[in-house]
């Protein structure tokens, strides 16, 4: 046995062998079960082994489902957005994916089982399990970093075709490709070498919203709640401002109607930052010194009252001298 080799692979899996490979290194089954069974070594999922008897830490959970998912196995969905810092860690089991034919299957959680070394938490989740998804496209999706590990744009679609309904899927679309900043031109990429099944039409939809200065799921819901839902006219979006000698951007605005009216839409539930709060202030002040009228909506009114947010935005609009071309929404009864 090399022990150098050897070493070098457990530092690599974070001390997660497979019984393949642990045999290549000359433990037959036998000695494994032996190790395992009185309490030196840990069985995590089925054919994976941890060669310690200690708690997994998250890169060890994380190891755990690779190595069970084998060499052509990536992190993705969920887990893939973790590991790029997207979302924090995500409740459930570990998502991987691996090519179209390969044998394996989902893995549920794993308990630490009773052993004949008295050991802590005997009984307890060991694993949260694996849900193994199938790709025929996997190498248009794996990037090969510390861990392999699909795009940040594929699993952006991924989730989002998960949803229960389109409308939720272009919301996480929206809100995920956002708050990641995945330039478009990787979602294009990928919603066209992979053209998903479900919501091809409403992803599509959320591209263009994107496209066209969309950066929230706050300013997604108000294009499509308010703006398009009531025959309002399109604003533009992330315009430029200068204010003290510094380039700041407006959500939305309305000049090219003929109506100078800003709307600002605030995602944050308080101004605790004093540097965001110091910043608006100032921008309310250069609109009021120019004369430009501002509505500014968050998101409780924004997602539950879109309709009485839309009438705000009408009578300024008309006010400021818009030709009203607007109309009720289903929900406006």
């Amino acid at each position: 046995m090399d022990s150098i080799e050897f070493q070098a692979l457990l530092d690599a899996q974070h001390g997660l062998l497979s019984s393949a490979q642990l045999r290549r290194f000359g433990y037959p089954w036998h000695r494994v079960r032996h190790q395992v069974d009185s309490g030196h070594w840990l069985s995590v999922l089925r054919g994976v082994i941890s060669v310690s008897n200690g708690p997994l830490t998250r890169p060890m959970i994380v190891s755990a489902a690779l190595v069970y998912g084998g060499p052509q196995a990536i992190l993705s969905h969920q887990s893939a957005l973790e590991h790029w810092g997207m979302i924090g860690e995500p409740p459930g089991p570990i998502h991987i994916t691996v090519p179209r034919k390969h044998s394996a299957i989902a893995q549920p959680p794993t308990v630490r089982p009773t052993t004949a070394r008295p050991a802590a938490h005997i009984g307890e989740i060991l694993h949260p399990g694996v849900v193994v998804h199938r790709s025929v496209a996997i190498k248009h999706l794996r990037v090969d970093r510390d861990v392999p590990v699909a795009s940040a744009a594929s699993c952006v679609i991924d989730v989002a075709v998960a949803e229960p309904t389109a409308r939720q899927a272009m919301s996480a679309f929206t809100a995920l490709a956002t708050n990641g900043r995945i330039p478009l031109r990787h979602l294009r990429e990928q919603l066209e070498l992979r053209r998903p099944r479900r919501y091809r039409r409403a992803l599509n939809d959320a591209m263009t919203l994107l496209a066209d200065g969309v950066q929230s799921a706050l300013e997604y819901e108000y294009a499509v709640d308010v703006e398009r839902a009531h025959g309002l006219p399109t604003a533009r979006r992330q315009g430029p401002v200068v204010v003290d000698g510094r380039t700041l951007y407006e959500d939305v605005e309305y000049d090219e109607f003929g109506a100078a009216l800003t709307v600002r839409l605030d995602g944050r539930a308080t101004h605790s930052m004093a540097e965001v709060a110091f910043r608006d202030r100032r921008r309310d002040n250069a609109a009021e010194l120019a004369g430009r009228p501002r509505l500014v909506f968050g998101y409780p009114e924004t997602h539950d009252d879109p309709c009485g947010v839309f009438a705000e935005v009408r009578t300024v609009l008309v006010r400021e001298g818009w030709t009203d071309r607007s109309h009720p929404c289903p929900r406006c009864a």
